[in-house]
């Protein structure tokens, strides 16, 4: 077994904290520029690029990151995780999101069952329900198709499932696999609610209650919102509504629903989107094949992850270099960029991926660590950021490392040229402009008009936003996470982190209250 210690105590960091910094403004001017963007790139999926010239990086930092990743024996522990370990020590449980998308390593048996033939057994499931939905041969009480569907969940529930379903909704209509359109009800204010049941014909549409125990407060409360709002117009909920649960919950085989559908406690929440989760309410959508590609292109940027070298593991070399931005440069945020309108709630979905997996002071062992450990994130797609945030990423006090992703076609193929150039090429004109702004800056004698430059930033780059792409960009960052977490010695995988809200939360409803709680509730009228 692999040794796990904190960051602190390897000797490949200390000396990456004694090397030389970089001089991101010198190594990115002129032709040294151009060398570096040739050079400090290496490939994802075929036409599909993470480059890393405009990071504060050179060849020695990454001869000691790549003895800091063999040190921290960051491909064992990987190798580890997908073969059936204990990685989340907090819950003692395995990790197997990656056995969704495919065998990576051993047969994993846990609870006497073959973990990869139960995901599979699922996916062909879903499947097969979603190809009777969409030939007519599950219907509505009437008799009439279904041609909506919504998604009830939180959290992991809703975040990865939406932000995948919004990247690939206009790439699916142009080509005619937008089967049914998606909605999505999470939050438990009931406007969130009320505002989806009321743009939608009730009649034809689905709803997936998405609960892993089947007792998600905020999940279960919608549900009751949505079956109410269906027996007002006199219509039966169990012929509208399937369960994503867990085979021991209360959803599971339950006479309220068409169907169930089932995940399992190895694979958490923010980790999701490539089971049942994200494999019913996508699999309605956009058919069956559509997220079979998705789970393709996840599979191979899981296949990459195992590669030692970092230079050829772009998930690890992303991951070293966040490490050595928050660890030894001192960066505390990093913003996610992407130059793509389909992918506007795609950091949202990374907020929740990172921020709840890494944002721990305690190792895997419960012992306070003595360093800092995940960034905060955040993001709003380009050019709308630019005209919103990027002063403060330009000229503001805190260094702001990016991640910007961009491609090289639009997913619809509609554009016009205006002014010598089309839409796209002004967005993708854009992204290169930015890279260079934030890493060269300018001289200018006015103070308000000087740009002090030495701003990191990545970006990845593809040809166009599809299925494949779009799996292989969800499992780089899972992966990125999940090694950033194995070099700060943390468990990425549990989060304590949501439960105290929860607790009191209950007590508060139950007028179980005192102090500073009693008074915030009298407050808010509850």
């Amino acid at each position: 077994m692999s040794e796990w210690i904190n960051l602190d105590k390897r000797e490949a960091f200390r000396k990456l904290q004694e090397a030389e910094k970089v001089e991101l403004k010198k190594v990115m001017s002129g032709e040294n520029g151009a060398a570096r963007v040739r050079n400090y790139s290496t490939q994802m999926l075929k036409g599909m690029t993470y480059n890393y010239a405009a990071k504060c990086v050179d060849d020695q930092i990454l001869n000691i990151m790549q003895e800091l990743a063999d040190e921290a024996e960051l491909t064992e522990k990987y190798k580890e995780l997908y073969n059936g370990a204990v990685i989340n020590t907090g819950e003692k449980r395995l990790v197997l999101h990656q056995l969704c998308r495919g065998q990576l390593g051993e047969d994993v048996i846990a609870d006497g069952v073959n973990k990869r033939e139960f995901y599979l057994k699922q996916q062909e499931r879903i499947a097969d329900f979603a190809d009777k939905v969409h030939n007519g041969e599950i219907v509505n009480g009437e008799g009439k198709t279904f041609a909506h569907v919504v998604q009830i969940g939180i959290g992991g529930s809703d975040l990865g499932p939406r932000a995948i379903y919004l990247a690939l909704e206009n790439w699916a209509r142009e080509r005619g696999l937008l089967k049914m359109e998606a909605s999505f009800i999470s939050n438990v204010d009931p406007d969130d609610a009320a505002a989806v049941i009321k743009k939608i014909d009730l009649s034809r549409s689905l709803f997936v209650l998405v609960s892993k125990s089947g007792t998600t407060l905020e999940t279960l409360t919608n549900e009751t919102f949505v079956k109410r709002a269906l027996e007002e117009e006199g219509l039966d909920p169990a012929r509208h509504m399937v369960a994503v649960t867990s085979e021991t919950s209360p959803l599971a085989r339950n006479e309220g629903y068409l169907d169930a559908f089932f995940m399992d406690d190895y694979i958490g929440g923010r980790y999701s989107s490539s089971s049942a989760v994200g494999g019913c309410v996508l699999s309605l959508a956009f058919t069956p094949e559509v997220f079979n590609r998705f789970l393709e292109g996840a599979a191979a940027a899981d296949r990459l992850a195992k590669e030692k070298d970092i230079r050829n593991n772009p998930a690890m070399l992303d991951a070293l270099i966040g490490v050595y931005e928050r660890n030894v440069l001192g960066y505390e945020t990093t913003a996610v960029l992407p130059y793509s309108q389909a992918l506007s709630r795609f950091p949202a979905h990374l907020q929740q991926l990172d921020m709840e997996s890494n944002g721990k002071s305690v190792n895997r062992y419960g012992e306070k660590v003595d360093y800092v450990t995940g960034p905060v994130i955040f993001g709003e797609p380009g050019t709308n950021g630019q005209h919103s945030f990027y002063q403060l990423l330009h000229q503001g006090k805190n260094i702001i490392p990016m991640q910007f992703i961009g491609f090289r076609n639009s997913q619809i193929g509609m554009d016009l040229e205006i002014q010598g150039s089309t839409s796209q090429a002004k967005l993708s004109a854009n992204v290169a402009a930015q890279i260079v702004g934030f890493a060269c800056g300018k001289d200018d004698e006015n103070p308000n008009k000087y740009f002090e430059g030495n701003r990191p930033s990545s970006i990845i780059v593809a040809d166009i936003l599809d299925p494949e792409v779009l799996g292989a960009l969800l499992a780089h960052f899972e992966n990125k996470v999940m090694f950033q977490g194995f070099l700060w010695n943390l468990n990425s995988f549990d989060q304590e982190g949501v439960q105290l809200g929860k607790v009191l939360a209950k007590r508060v409803l139950a007028h179980d209250t005192e102090g500073a709680l009693k008074e915030y509730s009298e407050l808010l009228n509850i």
